[in-house]
């Protein structure tokens, strides 16, 4: 079972995407590298419609959908770009950081690819 998502009050709507970006591709990360199979997008938006209703918020399925496919795009570059032994760390680290008082350099870049993707994606939809 995955680690709940902590959802802030004052998380902006921004960062309520990114951070499911960020959450979701971990749980990827993590499925694949146990069970040899990836999530399919349906798949990870039921599991952030699951996180959001923990923490009172809602996205459209067809958000979540999306989110999920963009975390499903980072999930593959950081498998397919280092060893399984680093991904498993990887992946670890991105379930740990989802406490907020876990401090992770890796994690912390990572975000920040969230972020990237996500302001990419909006650039190419605009």
């Amino acid at each position: 079972m995955p680690r709940d998502l902590p959802l802030p009050d004052t998380i902006t709507d921004r960062g309520l995407r990114v951070a499911l970006i960020f959450a979701l591709a971990g749980e990827r990360l993590n499925q694949f590298l146990e069970h040899g199979r990836w999530l399919t997008d349906a798949q990870g938006a039921t599991l952030a419609a699951d996180w959001l209703r923990r923490g009172r918020r809602t996205l459209e399925r067809a958000e979540r959908e999306h989110l999920s496919a963009l975390s499903d795009r980072l999930a593959r570059q950081v498998a397919d770009s280092v060893s399984r032994e680093a991904a498993l760390y990887i992946a670890h680290e991105m379930a740990e950081a989802l406490d907020p008082n876990y401090v992770s350099d890796i994690a912390r870049s990572l975000m920040a690819e969230c972020e990237r993707l996500l302001d990419a994606d909006a650039a190419a939809g605009a």
